[in-house]
C-alpha cells in the first residue's frame, strides 16, 4: 500500500482546501500521513484516523537558524515515515520539504504551485529582495527528475516555465481543487433581503479586502445593500488585517464582518452575488468555484486564476485590479438586473460541473501519484 504524505504550511490549508483529496486517496487504498504546524483541524484529522505529524515551521519567520530547524524537522519526519510519494502545498513546504525529499531519497515528490502571489507579481524593493533570494531555492526544488509540479492555471506554468524553474515535461495543469457539486447547490435567492455581496477570503489587504469596504463605501450611497465579509485574520500572514479594524468597519455598518464561517454553503444561500477583488493572481480561487456551484454570479479581478473560472459576461464579470469604483458599479449593476443574474448564476453552475466537480480534480490528482508510482517502479 503506498504512503503519501501531504504537507502545507498550516493544518487550516489541509483541512479546508485537501479533505475531499486526503478521503479520496483513503478510499483507493493509500496510506495517508499529514504533516503541518499545530493547529485547531489536527484533532479533527486524528479523530478520523488520519496519521498526522507536528511541523516546527514559523510561517513569517526569515532567520536562517529558525528556518535550519524547520527543515531538519521537515527531514526527520521523511526520513522516519519513508513516503513513496510527498504532496507539497505551499511556498515553505514547497521549498523545504523538496529538500528534505532529496536529502532522504523519497521516490516521488508533488510541488503544487497555488499562484504567483506577491513574492513574484508584486514590485516594492521588499518583494524584489526575496524573490532575488529564492529564486535558486525554487530552480533547485522543481528541477528534482522525481518530481512534478501541479499549476492551478496556464499563466503560472508558463512564468515559472519561463523563469527555468520547471521543464515542460514535470508541468501539468490541474485547476484548483474543485468544489462539491452535491454539497454547493443552487438554492433560491433570499427575497426579503437587501441586495446582499459576499466576500469569502482570508482577511488580507493581498486579497481584497480594502477594496472590498471602499466599493462597499461608494454602493451604499447607490441602493441598499448588504457587503459581508466572510473570513478571519491570518497572524502569520504580514498582509493580514487587524481584528480590530474589522470590528471598527462592522460597528460603523460599512461592512458586515460574519467571522469563519464553517457552512459556506449556507453563507451563498444567503446572498445574492460573490466579490473576490484580489489584487494579485490565485491559483483557481476555492470561493468562486463554491460560489458558481451554488449558482450565484460573482465578479472577481481580471487576473491569472480568477479567469479560470469567471468568463466574462457570462457566468460573472471581471474588473480591473485595485479599482473600488469598477467593483461597485459591476455590483450595482447585477444588483438591479435580476435576470441577468439568474442566467449568469445558471452558467456558473454549468461551468463547474463541466470542469471544476472535486471527483474531477481528485481523479487527475490520484493520475499524477500513478504516473510517478509507475515511473519508478518500473526502475
Amino acid at each position: 500500500m503506498p504512503k503519501i504524505i501531504l504537507t502545507a504550511n498550516t493544518d487550516w490549508y489541509l483541512y479546508n482546501f485537501r479533505y475531499a483529496l486526503i478521503h479520496h486517496l483513503r478510499e483507493q487504498g493509500f496510506e495517508i500521513v499529514l504533516v503541518s504546524p499545530r493547529g485547531k483541524y489536527a484533532q479533527r484529522f486524528l479523530e478520523e484516523g488520519f496519521s498526522w505529524f507536528p511541523w516546527r515551521l514559523r510561517r513569517r519567520s526569515v532567520l536562517p537558524w529558525l528556518e535550519l530547524v524547520s527543515l531538519i524537522h521537515i527531514f526527520r519526519i521523511y526520513r522516519r515515515e519513508q513516503p513513496d510519494i510527498v504532496h507539497h502545498h505551499t511556498i515553505k513546504a514547497v521549498l523545504y520539504g523538496s529538500l528534505a525529499a532529496s536529502l532522504v531519497g523519497v521516490p516521488g515528490v508533488v510541488n503544487s504551485i497555488s499562484g504567483r502571489g506577491y513574492v513574484f507579481l508584486a514590485k516594492d524593493r521588499r518583494s524584489h529582495l526575496i524573490r532575488g533570494l529564492i529564486r535558486p531555492f525554487y530552480r533547485y526544488a522543481l528541477q528534482e527528475a522525481s518530481s512534478m509540479v501541479i499549476f492551478e492555471n496556464q499563466a503560472d506554468s508558463d512564468f515559472f516555465g519561463a523563469a527555468g524553474f520547471v521543464s515542460p515535461e514535470r508541468r501539468c495543469l490541474i485547476e484548483g481543487v474543485g468544489a462539491d457539486p452535491e454539497r454547493f447547490a443552487p438554492s433560491p435567492e433570499p427575497d426579503e433581503a437587501p441586495l446582499t455581496v459576499v466576500m469569502a477570503a482570508r482577511t488580507l489587504w493581498d486579497k481584497g479586502v480594502g477594496v472590498f469596504v471602499d466599493a462597499a463605501r461608494i454602493l451604499q450611497e447607490r441602493l441598499p445593500v448588504r457587503m459581508v465579509l466572510v473570513g478571519e485574520p491570518d497572524p502569520g500572514n504580514p498582509k493580514s488585517l487587524q481584528a480590530d479594524l474589522l470590528e471598527e468597519w462592522h460597528r460603523q455598518r460599512v461592512i458586515e464582518w460574519w467571522g469563519w464561517q464553517q457552512d459556506m454553503e449556507r453563507v451563498y444561500a444567503q446572498c445574492h452575488i460573490v466579490a473576490l477583488p484580489t489584487m494579485y493572481g490565485e491559483g483557481v480561487p476555492t470561493t468562486l468555484l463554491e460560489a458558481a456551484a451554488c449558482g450565484r454570479p460573482v465578479v472577481a479581478t481580471d487576473l491569472p486564476g480568477c479567469r479560470s473560472i469567471v468568463q466574462h459576461e457570462h457566468n460573472g464579470l471581471l474588473i480591473a485590479p485595485n479599482d473600488p469604483l469598477a467593483l461597485a458599479q459591476a455590483l450595482e449593476r447585477l444588483g438591479l438586473d435580476r435576470t441577468l443574474r439568474m442566467r449568469m448564476g445558471a452558467a456558473g453552475r454549468e461551468i463547474v460541473l463541466e470542469r471544476f466537480t472535486h471527483k474531477q480534480i481528485n481523479r487527475a490528482t490520484l493520475r499524477v501519484y500513478q504516473h510517478l508510482l509507475e515511473s519508478f517502479e518500473m526502475e
